[in-house]
């Protein structure tokens, strides 16, 4: 049984996806036991963030939780400053570099999404 190009290519693809999100998790993860404190430091002022803080005792999934409500006012503040949710000085004093890895998690993490639901469609409209 030989496989064509194209399954070799689907396979390298979703091995590389599937390798992606594991790695991206154990980040957050990472990032969720190693850095909340200094986060929620720094975000003491805002209403969406504060409001889900009890979740840092509800173990992985809550601290998971947690890290994607910070990662969300990280990357839209301003949808955050205009309904309050949000304090603009807590946004300004927060550490560049960490503001940078949460970002650049978040938008992974959507492009890894958009990859698998991609080889999903491929799957489903049989084009390999």
């Amino acid at each position: 049984m030989s496989q064509s190009s194209g399954d070799t290519i689907f396979l390298v693809i979703g091995l590389i996806d599937f390798a992606g999100a594991l790695i991206s998790i154990g980040i957050s993860l990472h990032l969720a036991y190693t850095k909340m404190d200094v986060m929620l430091n720094h975000l003491q002022n805002c209403p969406a963030v504060m409001i889900r803080a009890p979740l840092r005792n509800a173990g992985p999934w809550g601290n998971m939780l947690l890290l994607g409500a910070i990662m969300g006012v990280m990357t839209t503040p301003k949808l955050y400053l205009r309904d309050g949710g949000a304090n603009a000085e807590d946004l300004k004093n927060f550490p560049a570099d960490l503001k940078r890895k949460l970002i650049v998690l978040q938008w992974t993490g959507w492009g890894l999404l958009l990859i698998m639901f991609g080889l999903f469609a491929t799957i489903k409209l049989e084009l390999i």
